[in-house]
């Protein structure tokens, strides 16, 4: 399957990020959510499609780490990690 490019990826991180705030001050009454990775994977893959698995795309986003707007530096973490399974997964 072919990744979403950056953007798109920008894009669904951020309504992530959105919709998880509402989620924490509606649903948690105000607790942060040690989970957030997961919810944001399953929220991103919802709306882009399936192009890793849930449990890749979790341990991607808890790994991404950097300066400037998260979502920026996730998404450029993300969109590298697939071109390197990609990779690894023609060369199995």
């Amino acid at each position: 399957m072919i990744h979403p490019t950056k953007s798109e990826l920008q894009e669904a991180l951020t309504a992530a990020d959105s919709a998880h705030h509402e989620f924490e001050l509606n649903f948690l009454e105000r607790v942060g959510d040690e989970f957030w990775a997961g919810w944001y994977a399953a929220y991103v893959l919802g709306r882009l499609g399936e192009f890793t698995t849930p449990s890749l795309l979790t341990k991607w986003l808890q790994e991404a780490q950097g300066e400037g707007q998260w979502e920026d530096f996730a998404a450029d973490y993300v969109i590298e990690k697939l071109t390197i399974f990609k990779q690894w997964m023609r060369n199995k």
